[in-house]
């Protein structure tokens, strides 16, 4: 018969084995890639895979604030090439249509067909969970802003709207 040794340990000891046991194989396992949001001032985002050049784009948060609730999203085709500044999807919201204009030049090679059936996704989750297509990037728009950049733009631009 087997013998089980049981050691007694301090409870947050435990579970700090236990948090170890877990997470190491998770991150031995992980890829890590290293990607950096970046924003237009037309209000559409792009976080690329460096090691790819995919690059994963859709619209902002403060862009789905300003549409309202989402109804549908025109998707671009797989293997369409897409120019910097080129209309890439159209979005149309209870209060109006809307064209969403591309970050990055390059074919597409992805869609997210989920947001067919979950249009709603794009004012849940804008920058994660609702974006809309991905690209092999071949060039990146010449104005694009890192994250306080681009919010300090939004804070100039709000202030802007509610002034004229």
């Amino acid at each position: 018969s087997e013998d089980n040794i049981i050691i007694q340990l301090p409870h947050n000891q435990m579970l700090n084995l236990f948090a170890r046991s877990l997470v190491r194989p998770a991150l031995s396992q992980a890829r890590c890639f290293a990607t950096v949001m970046k924003f237009t001032k037309t209000h559409e985002w792009v976080s690329i895979d460096e090691s790819t050049k995919i690059g994963r784009i859709g619209i902002t948060d403060y862009a789905q604030n300003q549409l309202g609730e989402v109804v549908h999203v025109e998707l671009p085709g797989i293997d369409d090439e897409i120019d910097v500044g080129e209309v890439f999807a159209e979005i149309e919201s209870v209060k109006a249509a809307s064209a969403s204009y591309s970050p990055v030049g390059g074919t597409v090679t992805a869609v997210n067909e989920a947001l067919a059936d979950s249009p709603q996704t794009v004012n849940e989750s804008p920058e994660k969970d609702g974006w809309i297509a991905e690209l092999k990037v071949e060039k990146e728009h010449e104005e694009l802003m890192l994250e306080p950049e681009y919010r300090k733009f939004c804070e100039e631009e709000g202030a802007h709207q509610f002034n004229s």
